[in-house]
């Protein structure tokens, strides 16, 4: 039950963004090329990201866990900012055409349905290891681990077909989530150029900021369980960020079609007429 149930949740999070985007596109007619102009801002985002967090965090050591509402501020607004920014840039210079609300959820789904799929595949290329592990395939790459370190798989395989059943799908559901605070915070981006003020920029920010930041803290502190249900909490305000700046599509023109041309009337030439018309020497 719980094998079947870790297979499903891997997949849906492959799946639900491709499910996504396809209903964004059919419903609101925005093109899959969006999709991947969210996805490059993710990809572009995380490149500053992760090493920023890794100077700041490990190398520098300016900021540590001993002090978590400074930590989890921290690394609200590193995540909010890096990806805030990434969202400007893109819509700024590449998508210049994403200034309606079914485009700037198409490249919302890129945006946060990059990161399911990518840890949706990493996750299922895992969980299809450790499942062989489990079954007694794969003993070629057994044979690869030293012998001290052989008891490392077995507690990864324990972790992961050891978690009840009840909290087998908890990926997929965070995920969802999360897809959820992007789509919220690329339409509050987008809004810099619908509305012309500066001022959305910083909104998506700080949204995605107070999120991250909170999920931070509450998972330190009480655990994932608790950090799910928070987040699915504040998933419910992004929900309502949505739908409180969804507007119409521009209807595109009606062509008028141009009226029916007239035959135009034969034209009769006499004889004589082409006969005085000839050149002669």
């Amino acid at each position: 039950m719980v094998t079947a149930l870790l297979a499903l949740n891997f997949s849906l999070m492959i799946a639900v963004p491709i499910f996504l985007a396809r209903w964004i596109a059919r419903r609101r007619q925005a093109r899959w090329g969006l999709f991947g102009v969210g996805a490059v801002a993710f990809v572009l985002s995380q490149v500053g990201h992760l090493p920023f967090n890794w100077l700041v965090l490990q190398q520098l050591g300016w900021v540590n866990a001993s002090n978590l509402i400074v930590y989890a501020a921290f690394l609200g607004l590193s995540a909010g900012t890096l990806e805030g920014i990434a969202r400007y840039l893109v819509l700024r210079f590449w998508a210049k055409d994403a200034r309606t609300w079914g485009k700037g959820l198409m490249v919302g789904a890129g945006h946060g349905g990059i990161e399911a799929i990518l840890l949706g595949v990493l996750g299922l290329l895992n969980f299809t290891i450790l499942f062989g592990l489990k079954q007694g395939y794969f003993q070629n790459v057994l044979a690869s681990v030293p012998e001290d370190q052989l008891y490392l798989v077995d507690q990864q395989i324990n972790a992961l077909f050891g978690v009840p059943a009840s909290m087998a799908l908890l990926g997929a559901i965070e995920r969802i989530f999360a897809i959820l605070l992007h789509l919220a915070a690329t339409l509050l981006v987008m809004q810099v150029f619908v509305r012309q003020q500066l001022r959305w920029l910083a909104a998506g920010i700080l949204w995605h900021a107070v999120i991250d930041g909170v999920l931070v803290y509450v998972v330190t502190r009480w655990g994932g369980v608790t950090a799910e249900l928070v987040l699915g909490g504040m998933s419910l305000i992004s929900l309502a960020i949505i739908f409180g700046l969804r507007q119409p599509e521009p209807e595109e023109p009606e062509v008028v079609p141009l009226p029916a041309l007239k035959p135009l009337a034969p034209i009769e030439v006499a004889v004589d007429s082409l006969d005085r018309s000839k050149y002669t020497s």
